[in-house]
């Protein structure tokens, strides 16, 4: 459940809550394939667009940004599909396949093991025949060689030489070379690595990777009950470390590939800390590594040698609450520093920094969050970047100068803007869309002067029979400091002096905000369809005001959540339309703990809860993503049982249907053992289903089942159907 994470998040709320893919994809813009788009430049002046014939084929045209004048460019085969259409008969290329940087090779893997094809060979060249699988396989940046793990043991394969080098030996069922722990994967390197953890250095001869040593990692076991498994089932074991437990112990190794020798980063292997996210100098003479303590307070980065091992610090940086690892450092090619996306103001700014350490620009100053670095051009000594603005719900584009000058914001106009930019940074595009409008793509040149707009998307007219409207509107909190962003969405043929239900649709997390300035289309969803209000907000800890926000809710999950949006409820009890004996609300993994705990400590507010997958008790979730937010239960025992749904069951009177998969080893279906044993202690109705096999998410007949579910218990309960 790591901050960055969230769009995954959000896929897995769809997925695990069928439910919400009605409520919320038919309101997702219409930007996707079958819409005009641009798709890149061929020069500094001509950018390509893409759009569609008679017969909705997609055409592409290379369009002069002053003229508008443009020429159809004929169909042209991706480097993919002309790799791929290069290999030898009967063979595929697959997604599970790995290309290497110029696209002009790849590594085929089938029957677990690795077959390495480059056009203009007539046939596949088998590197390893072996039973055990290659895992993560990764091309140098040159192309000449390949990383894998397998059996959690680092390997290389020399494609010039044709040699497999195997660079470590120890593994073991707890120790790991290159390869992962659970706890790194979910929360600090983040599902996107499948477990990898080595990084190439930029000329290829060297291999930065994690050693992992879980022997001390409490093991949490998994029961597998199904025909595949036999009448006797099966036991999965995974070390996953609760709060207050021990951690994997890890540590920093550069092997080098000609040698096969492995120096390890001197840091101190028995201090509790957190080690990831390396970045080589463009020279692979230094690595970068961040270093995080256990109370994830106090973020480093040292400059290790990989010849000695030896490091020096580099840059520190700490808080009262919590810090966290920078996923996206942008590395000087130039090899003067590199630039850090920072907390540092209690705001998220850009700070360029050279390789001695040494501050060299405040590239911003805002009082706004930086979301992005869109793209550095050292030649001119720019940096593009995207920030919300003074909106936070917005989102524009904006340049400065490697020297922190001559700062511009680019686009105007509330909304979410999204810009291309061409080779040299002469001209734009900007796609452009708001709540209120689909929007338009506009040209605009260097000063983000409006040059002319080249495609207005369709916003049919309104039909309030088949159309549901969406707002976005602000809610004060109820002392006074936080203006929240939130957004309704009315029913089909919403008549204002009729009462109509509500439901929350959050997740709620950390720093996760979900409400932005951005078109939601009008197509009516299951929700406004069958007579109910859509309702959605961003909390004070959501990021929408930055630190400031976030802090407040440092040892103390739950308690400003649950009491902002109560704000919200209180907000919609005073509109004539809404009927405040109907209030819902819906949600998965943080969701679905935000649906318990409003049904229990928010139970004064909302009525009906659907939830999913939930986290009930603190203790129970890993420890890197609770302790980061709450420190341990030893260090605060008050925050632990504060924010547990369990400490509020008496307080339950509504209506709660919940469901897990018990197969789920991100949040364990032992969290929703603990609520049905307290609320059967206490003697309270709710509704529970489980899915046998489910992960954190599920799809397929049981996907279907959940979305009948969740639907069958607001007809029923809101309505009596």
């Amino acid at each position: 459940m790591r901050r960055r994470k969230i769009i995954q998040v959000f896929v897995f709320m769809l997925l695990s809550l069928p439910f919400l893919i009605n409520s919320a994809s038919a309101q997702m813009p219409q930007r996707g394939g079958n819409q005009v788009a641009i798709t890149g430049w061929t020069d500094d002046t001509h950018y390509l667009i893409r759009t569609f014939d008679a017969d909705k084929n997609p055409v592409i045209q290379s369009v002069d940004i002053k003229t508008g004048k443009g020429n159809f460019i004929p169909p042209s085969k991706s480097e993919r599909e002309l790799l791929s259409q290069s290999l030898p008969q009967g063979t595929t290329l697959n997604m599970s396949d790995v290309l290497s940087p110029d696209m002009k090779s790849a590594v085929i893997i089938k029957d677990n093991d690795l077959f390495y094809f480059t056009i203009g060979d007539k046939e596949l060249r088998r590197l390893t025949s072996d039973k055990t699988a290659e895992v993560n396989t990764r091309f140098s940046p040159d192309g000449k060689k390949i990383a894998y793990t397998k059996n959690k043991d680092l390997y290389v394969y020399d494609l010039i030489s044709s040699k497999e080098i195997r660079i470590t030996s120890d593994a073991s069922l707890n120790i790991y070379n290159g390869y992962a722990s659970w706890v790194y994967m979910e929360e600090i390197l983040g599902r996107a690595s499948r477990y990898a953890a080595f990084w190439w250095s930029p000329d290829g001869n060297k291999l930065a990777f994690l050693r992992t040593d879980e022997t001390d990692v409490p093991l949490f076991t998994l029961n597998r009950l199904d025909e595949a498994d036999g009448i006797h089932g099966l036991i999965e074991a995974t070390h996953y470390p609760k709060p207050g437990d021990p951690n994997p112990k890890v540590k920093m190794g550069i092997a080098d590939i000609a040698t096969g020798i492995t120096v390890w980063v001197k840091t101190d292997y028995a201090i509790d800390q957190y080690l990831a996210w390396p970045f080589w100098t463009p020279d692979s003479k230094k690595l970068a590594i961040q270093v995080v303590n256990r109370d994830q307070n106090d973020i480093k980065i040292i400059l290790a040698d990989p010849s000695t091992g030896e490091f020096t610090q580099l840059y520190d940086e700490s808080r009262k609450s919590w810090v966290e690892f920078y996923e996206d450092i942008y590395v000087m090619k130039s090899g003067s520093g590199f630039i850090v996306r920072s907390y540092r103001n209690d705001w998220e700014n850009l700070y360029y920094y050279g390789w001695d350490g040494k501050l060299i620009t405040r590239l911003t100053n805002f009082d706004f969050r930086v979301t992005g670095i869109e793209r550095v051009d050292e030649d001119m000594k720019m940096v593009y970047f995207s920030a919300t603005g003074p909106e936070s719900t917005d989102k524009h584009f904006f340049k400065v100068g490697l020297d922190g000058k001559n700062l511009l914001q680019l686009t105007t106009g509330n909304g979410t803007h999204n810009v291309s930019i061409s080779p040299k940074g002469s001209y734009f595009t900007d796609s452009w869309n708001s709540v209120v409008s689909a929007g338009s793509i506009l040209a605009l040149d260097k000063r983000g002067k409006v040059l002319r707009e080249i495609h207005k998307f369709d916003q049919p007219a309104f039909d309030p029979a088949k159309n549901s409207k969406t707002e976005l509107v602000k809610i004060m909190t109820s002392d006074g400091l936080f203006n929240m962003p939130a957004t309704i969405t009315y029913p089909i043929n919403f008549d204002p002096d009729k009462k109509y239900p509500v439901i929350f649709a959050i997740y709620g997390g950390p720093n996760s905000e979900n409400i932005s300035n951005r078109w939601a289309g009008s197509s009516a969803s299951w929700n406004s369809q069958n007579g109910i209000i859509t309702f959605s907000v961003d909390h004070r800890g959501s990021g929408q005001f930055g630190k400031k926000g976030l802090d407040y809710i440092y040892r103390c999950l739950g308690k400003w959540e649950i009491s902002d949006y109560s704000d919200a409820v209180k907000w919609l009890h005073t509109k004539p339309f809404v009927d405040a004996s109907r209030i819902g609300i819906t949600g998965s993994s943080y969701g679905g703990y935000m649906t318990c705990l409003a049904l229990t400590k928010g139970a004064d507010y909302w009525t009906h809860g659907f939830a999913g997958s939930s986290v009930t008790d603190w203790r129970l979730y890993d420890n890197v993503y609770t302790e980061r937010y709450m420190d341990t239960p030893q260090d605060n025992p008050d925050g632990y049982k504060d924010g547990s749904t369990l400490t509020y069951v008496k307080n339950y009177k509504g209506k709660l249907y919940f469901t897990h998969g018990d197969m789920d080893d991100n949040v364990h279906f032992q969290n929703s053992i603990y609520l049905m044993s307290k609320l059967e202690d206490e003697g309270k109705i709710f509704q529970f289903m489980l899915y046998p096999n489910g992960r954190h998410g599920w799809g397929g007949a049981k996907a279907t089942h959940s979305r009948n579910e969740a639907n069958n218990f607001w007809l029923t309960n809101f309505f009596g159907k």
